[in-house]
């Protein structure tokens, strides 16, 4: 229907023994694009071997967006947002919830400290959707989940000159210590 076809789980006896995991953005697809025939192809013929993975930071509907909707399909392991959310040939077996995690009124107070935190933040374009509540995590996005891809693209090199993300991780690894929470950039 989407023009994707499945991946055929492998009948080798080498599957059990090998696990190929891949990220989605930037190995498996652009950053933010689809999964290309090309990539398709050799995902096929890798299953016909060796079992295979995705792992990404995102949540599962945008992951399904570039894999194709089918995705959970055509793999056998799919870590959504970083691992905190797992399937294992198309079953979830495992899901850590944020809101379980942490008390609202702690996550409220983080919350709050990051948009304050994003709101001075003098950098060259803000658009939108700073954070993105998800299963297991919280998603900050100082430039806005809402921009381009090229301005996407910009932030990340202007990021590597200015460290706003890894600043942002210090000021919230200080500020909320008992948290006990893990960042990644």
């Amino acid at each position: 229907e989407n023009g994707h076809t499945p991946f055929p789980p492998s009948t080798s006896m080498s599957r059990n023994k090998a696990l190929l995991l891949f990220d989605v953005d930037g190995t498996l697809t652009e950053p933010m694009k689809g999964i290309t025939k090309e990539m398709e192809e050799v995902l096929q013929e890798a299953r016909g071997t060796v079992s295979i993975g995705v792992v990404g930071g995102s949540n599962l509907s945008q992951i399904l967006t570039q894999l194709g909707k089918d995705a959970l399909e055509k793999f056998d392991y799919f870590f959504a947002e970083n691992g905190l959310v797992a399937y294992k040939d198309s079953d979830l077996i495992h899901k850590m919830e944020l809101k379980n995690h942490l008390k609202e009124s702690d996550l409220k107070r983080l919350i709050n400290f990051i948009l304050h935190y994003i709101a001075d933040l003098d950098i060259p374009v803000k658009r939108g959707t700073f954070i993105q509540f998800r299963t297991g995590m919280l998603n900050v996005s100082p430039i806005g989940r809402d921009c381009s891809y090229e301005e996407r693209v910009d932030f990340n090199r202007y990021d590597q000159e200015h460290g706003v993300r890894q600043a942002l991780v210090q000021a919230l690894s200080s500020t909320f210590p008992e948290l006990n929470l893990n960042y990644a950039i």
